[in-house]
């Protein structure tokens, strides 16, 4: 038994060492740590890497760099240099901190070991000591660089927190970028000092001053735009010009917005955070709108131009290439909204700050949306049916709801069609894919047309004929005189429907041709009336008439008494 216990014993006592070894290492080893600083004058407090900012931000306030320093791992420069170059990197990196960064203080853990204990249980950092912590990313003119803190084991002390060697090594290529300009340490020092929360006093005033300029500009460019457009000969360059006129303005102001910022003033990260992302979404929606109006304002154009050209057989090609242009425009929508939320997603750094949580809670949230938008996604989803099956084109000539139409536009949720009458139906996508509909130019623009008129039993079918094949020889819209023909299609007591069928080229003429058609045997069935004698007469008779049959009303009693002195 005792050989067991010590056994057992000796077997954990392993393992523990074993386990320990290969544990990973939660700080980086460094030989020395900032040899060549003087001693701090008070106590700093960066065990951990919430109380490391805060000496940091507090060393700075005080305008105390020789302490602030002290918070940098300042391991790749001569330690001879450290004292001199210390306190100058020091202020730098609390300028780029205050002017480029954004710093949640709820994200730094108060732990030594800066375990995240505040985020999901999705999150594979939960639970797990770290040794660094990124806290933004700063692009550089040649590529992005992350600020960080790391955790540092003299090897004469106890493990610290200080923002990381690669940090400090990028310190002064970042405070070129996000340093304060020459224009703001000209400012007088009153105007720098801390007005509220993040912002100085030059911010309090700058910010709302910038913004006039950028709306100045933006009424500049918008009236120059109206004036160029008027001036134009072409009514397409005048149409572009004015659709294009808002969004060339909203570009005008953000781009006049940036352009001061970043040649005058560089502000706070607190206003940076917000103005980064806005900027980069109102570029992004002006310059989409550009695109897309231009499209819209030729397509219109030339659709209303030739809406009615668009229905010929030949235009085949045309009504394709106006609907592959139409799908391309929204396809384009679709990626610019896309890289918009990105952008601003990436700029803000929403993927982290959110955390892991918001993909556990995607599918709830997806749901949730995609049922409050089914109408609309429906809709989406069948543009883009259309789109691809070309089941309806722009400038094809349908028959929806018993009305003649011509499809003038393909949005996103709403099909514009235009009737013969110039009346424009809106009608959404879903609506239009669930119903029947009939496309009369799908594959053949030509259309065949038929004049039913309901005649009398004795009217000469033949003699109609005659009329209808010289209408067919000297009308110049009928095509495919061979296969126009009369078809006595249908008889009851009151008399036979016949069909005149004759074919045109395109829809729009073919209406036109069958009003004619029609006028024509009406003619002709008035004059073959009259010649025969009218009614009355036991000629060829060709306009229905109603047939009455007249009973007289005989009491019974006369009846019988007739009945008895006839017998």
């Amino acid at each position: 038994m005792r050989l067991l216990a010590v056994f057992l014993i000796l077997l954990a006592t392993l393992t523990g060492a074993a386990a320990q070894n290969s544990a990973p290492t939660r700080y980086y080893e460094i030989d020395t740590l900032n040899s060549g600083l003087p001693p701090a004058e008070a106590y700093i407090g960066h065990e951990t890497p919430q109380g490391m900012m805060e000496s940091f931000v507090a060393a700075a306030n005080a305008r105390n760099w020789e302490m602030a320093a002290h918070m940098l791992d300042l391991s790749d420069i001569d330690p001879a240099l450290q004292a001199e170059m210390g306190p100058v990197l020091a202020k730098r990196m609390f300028d780029i901190a205050e002017n480029g960064m954004w710093l949640d203080w709820g994200d730094l853990s108060d732990r030594p070991d800066a375990m995240a204990t505040n985020v999901a249980a999705e999150n594979p950092m939960a639970g797990e000591p770290r040794r660094n912590i990124r806290l933004a990313i700063l692009e550089l003119p040649d590529r992005p660089v992350s600020v960080r803190i790391a955790r540092v084991k003299p090897a004469d002390g106890e493990p610290v927190w200080l923002f990381s060697r690669q940090t400090v090594g990028n310190i002064l290529a970042l405070h070129e970028i996000y340093g304060p300009t020459r224009f703001e340490q000209s400012l007088p020092g009153f105007l720098r000092e801390r007005a509220f929360w993040t912002l100085a006093w030059w911010e309090v005033v700058a910010l709302p001053l910038v913004l006039l300029i950028a709306i100045g500009a933006a009424f500049l460019v918008h009236a120059w735009v109206g004036r160029v457009k008027w001036r134009q000969p072409s009514r397409i360059a005048r149409r572009i010009l004015d659709s294009i006129q808002m969004p060339v303005a909203l570009m005008a102001c953000v781009g006049t917005f940036s352009l001061v910022n970043t040649l005058l003033f560089t502000f706070s990260g607190a206003v940076n955070r917000f103005l980064t992302p806005l900027q980069s979404t109102l570029f992004v929606i002006a310059l989409a709108m550009i695109g897309v109006r231009i499209v819209d304002a030729v397509l219109d154009r030339v659709v209303q131009r030739n809406v009615e050209a668009l229905g010929d057989s030949e235009a085949a090609e045309q009504r394709d290439l106006y609907t592959n242009i139409s799908a391309a425009r929204r396809v384009a929508i679709v990626l610019a909204l896309g890289a918009g939320v990105s952008l601003v997603l990436i700029q803000t750094n929403a993927f982290e700050s959110l955390g892991f949580s918001l993909l556990a809670s995607a599918g709830v949230v997806g749901l949730v949306l995609a049922f409050a938008a089914r109408s609309v996604l429906a809709n989406i989803m069948a543009s883009l049916q259309i789109a691809l099956a070309k089941t309806a084109r722009i400038g094809d000539a349908v028959l929806y709801d018993d009305q003649w139409c011509y499809v003038e536009k393909i949005n996103f949720t709403y099909i514009q069609l235009q009737t013969w009458d110039n009346r424009r139906l809106i009608v959404p996508v879903n609506e239009l894919v669930s119903h029947t509909f009939e496309n009369w130019t799908k594959q053949d623009s030509s259309i065949t047309k038929i004049v039913a008129l309901r005649l009398d039993h004795r009217a000469d079918v033949d003699r109609l004929r005659e009329a209808f094949q010289e209408f067919v020889q000297n009308d110049g819209d009928v095509i495919n005189r061979e296969t126009a023909d009369v078809y006595v299609v249908d008889q009851d007591r009151s008399g036979m429907l016949v069909w005149f069928l004759a074919a045109a080229s395109d829809p729009s003429t073919g209406w036109t041709m069958q009003c004619r058609l029609r006028e024509t045997m009406l003619k002709a069935v008035v004059r073959l009336e009259a010649e025969n004698g009218g009614p009355g007469t036991d000629h060829a008779v060709y306009l229905p008439r109603e047939r009455e049959e007249l009973v007289a009303a005989v009491d019974p009693r006369d009846r019988d008494g007739s009945r008895q002195a006839a017998m």
